[in-house]
């Protein structure tokens, strides 16, 4: 999902710190930098895998109007929301990352204890159901279970 940037992110700093001028960087690295939105993105996605967005949200767990607000870019989801929605659409690890960049929020970190069960549940691919009950029995709060972890 991250082919459409020009530079790996490592270039980019690179680049970046070698830069003299800000505004020559940003006219010269235009096309590296992430301008889609959270709604073009996993509509994009939809498409790409001939998935419907109903099944998406189904199998997310969200309330179906809540889901189809995300679709059509009338909601911004949490971070919670948006590890659903990777389950949802059975993303493994990688594509999860990119899920939570494109939707501006923090990668799932191993060193964070509920961040690695997330991680376990998705590289194992567990349905979001059986998440939950994971994350419920190691004691860590379940998706979005109403506590914020941006």
């Amino acid at each position: 999902m991250g082919d459409e940037y020009r530079r790996s992110t490592d270039e980019l700093l690179k680049l970046l710190f070698q830069e003299t001028s800000l505004d020559g960087f940003f006219q010269r690295e235009d096309t590296s930098f992430m301008t889609t939105s959270f709604r073009e993105y996993i509509t994009a996605w939809c498409k790409r895998r001939n998935e419907v967005p109903e099944r998406v949200i189904n199998r997310a767990n969200l309330e179906k109007s809540y889901g189809h607000q995300l679709f059509s870019g009338k909601r911004n989801p949490s971070r919670d929301t948006v590890i659903q929605l990777a389950f949802g659409f059975e993303a493994d690890l990688e594509q999860t990352q990119e899920l939570l960049k494109a939707a501006r929020k923090s990668p799932l970190y191993p060193r964070i204890k509920r961040d690695a069960a997330i991680i376990y549940c998705l590289y194992h691919r567990f349905s979001v159901v059986d998440a939950q009950i994971i994350l419920h029995d190691l004691g860590l709060p379940i998706l979005g279970g109403g506590r914020k972890y941006e």
